[in-house]
């Protein structure tokens, strides 16, 4: 390798320590609720994807029975007992530069990507995915085989961004830099994207993605999966329709009775 390579994986192998740690944030929120996105993070992790060699990962024992092969820095993060992080056997892997805090929960199989910031608490459960640079709140329940969307390029562009107390059912995707608010929950097979429309029921309105602002589900919304017309005669004479959501109501003890986390399984 030539200095250069050598110099950036050196600012590169600080760089995800400090993610790790919790000392940086891809975005960070505000004061006033909203969220600042720190771009220069997410070019800092692309530079380093470019400066890494890719190598084969592992001891030689380790290579013979899983040959993965991937960028020298980012090799799947090890834990011990005082990281305070449940990684159940069967499966799963968190990358370098991940952040996972105290009390988190991993069931196998599941993956959480670079950039990644998941809060005290949440549990991550089967087949779910935290994509690169998605910000994940405390005490979150990501549900059996949901996605939530990763974001490295373009540099400006938002990552999902899932506040504290949300539960998001199974089979989900949040995509697009979606903004999921507090204690918001999604029922099973709700699909958000930068494009999708959300019809709120309780208060009459259209909650939309506008230029600049992210699509954003209300605080301690509750969302099912909708649809609604699709336009042109041509759908009408077929019937046609278009996926939605729906908020069905604001939450409430019978919902938060129905979502909480076992402290038990803690």
């Amino acid at each position: 390798m030539s200095a250069a390579p050598v110099q950036a994986s050196l600012r590169g192998a600080e760089l995800l320590a400090a993610l790790e740690s919790g000392a940086l944030r891809v975005a960070e929120p505000r004061p006033d609720g909203t969220w600042h996105v720190n771009a220069w993070i997410k070019q800092a992790i692309l530079d380093l994807f470019r400066a890494c060699e890719v190598v084969a990962m592992g001891s030689a024992g380790v290579r013979e029975m899983f040959p993965f092969v991937d960028k020298a820095l980012l090799p799947p993060r090890q834990f011990s007992a005082q990281d305070g992080v449940r990684l159940v056997p069967g499966g799963s892997s968190v990358r370098r530069g991940a952040h996972l805090a105290r009390g988190v929960i991993c069931m196998p199989p599941m993956y959480v990507n670079v950039g990644a910031f998941v809060g005290e608490g949440t549990l991550i459960d089967s087949h779910a995915l935290v994509g690169s640079c998605a910000q994940i709140g405390a005490r979150v329940h990501l549900s059996a085989g949901s996605q939530i969307g990763g974001v490295l390029e373009p540099v400006g562009a938002r990552p999902v961004i899932i506040e504290d107390d949300v539960f998001v059912g199974g089979n989900c995707g949040i995509y697009e830099g979606v903004l999921v608010r507090r204690a918001a929950v999604l029922a099973a097979g709700v699909v958000l994207t930068g494009s999708t429309r959300v019809f709120d029921l309780v208060q009459g309105r259209e909650i939309s993605a506008s230029a600049g602002t992210p699509l954003e589900v209300p605080e301690r919304a509750v969302v099912v999966p909708g649809s609604r017309p699709a336009s042109g005669e041509f759908a009408r004479e077929l019937g046609l329709q278009v996926a939605c959501a729906l908020v069905v109501k604001y939450r409430d003890e019978g919902t938060s009775r129905a979502t909480a986390l076992e402290s038990a399984l803690r």
